[in-house]
């Protein structure tokens, strides 16, 4: 099986993706959220694209700013976001859910204040719409409809930004869509620390693992890059 590179939440650097792809030529990079490309990130690994794929999930720090938003989702690269679906990646299904929880729209176990994005959007009023739809801030918010979908489906792998409940600032909630979609492993960001979850892996029914700040790790779980 090729390798397939999960590669931990960034903030701007890309020399160690582009160093890695250089040295161990991956078939894929799974970016797993808080991008935030200066460039719009076709731009920002021009160099590897002709080398490896590049999909991602977003972070809550790829809304920060209209820029963080525009390099990431307006970039070339943007049909390459897994966030609600499954993709066949180097013959592995992939499964992402990118963003964050957020109380105003759901905090799982609580229940939800909005189900989809549109109905949210129609609570805010239109001063506080971004681009006349939903604010930029909650572009990176998990809302419940998308959640729901993509349980609907069967993945190998699970990539999210938000950690599993064997996290201490983890989620049941994603323990549950990886037994929905019956994947073998899931891998997070969002907490800037490499680690597996091995003493927990039975009980979450699957392998996890969390990605640290600019860290890499492989699709058998092996540190390619520690993170800093």
């Amino acid at each position: 099986m090729e390798q397939i590179f999960f590669c931990g939440d960034n903030h701007g650097r890309f020399e160690h993706l582009i160093k890695a792809v250089y040295e161990h030529a991956p078939a894929a990079l799974v970016l797993l959220g808080d991008v935030q490309a200066q460039r719009p990130l076709e731009e920002e690994l021009a160099d590897i694209l002709d080398s490896t794929e590049v999909w991602f999930i977003h972070g809550n720090h790829d809304t920060d700013s209209e820029t963080d938003y525009d390099n990431l989702f307006g970039s070339k690269l943007a049909h390459r976001n897994l966030h609600g679906r499954v993709v066949n990646i180097a013959g592995v299904r992939i499964g992402g859910l990118g963003g964050i929880f957020r109380g105003q729209v759901w905090k799982p176990p609580e229940p939800w204040g909005a189900f989809t994005a549109k109905e949210y959007a129609r609570t805010v009023g239109r001063a506080g719409r971004w681009r006349d739809g939903l604010p930029l801030r909650h572009r990176s918010t998990i809302f419940p409809d998308v959640y729901a979908e993509l349980a609907k489906q069967r993945a190998d792998v699970l990539v999210t930004h938000e950690a599993p409940s064997a996290h201490h600032h983890g989620f049941a909630a994603l323990d549950e869509l990886a037994r929905s979609l019956k994947v073998r492993a899931s891998f997070h960001g969002h907490h800037h620390v490499t680690q597996d979850y091995r003493r927990q892996w039975e009980k979450l029914g699957h392998q996890a693992f969390g990605v640290g700040f600019c860290g890499i790790t492989d699709l058998n779980g092996t540190v390619i890059r520690p993170g800093d």
